[in-house]
């Protein structure tokens, strides 16, 4: 039972460093669409 403990510990291990390695690898584009909202004053206090 600990042999599969070890393998299942391993793997995951490996997983996590495998994507930050392709978090810290991969160019992801910021977005690219522009958002406008119109804001009543009411919500602004004065």
């Amino acid at each position: 039972m600990s042999r599969i403990a070890v393998v299942v510990v391993v793997v995951l291990v490996v997983v996590v460093l495998a994507g930050g390695v392709f978090l810290a690898a991969f160019d992801i584009p910021p977005p690219t669409a522009r958002v406008e909202r119109v804001i009543p004053n009411d919500r602004f206090a004065e």
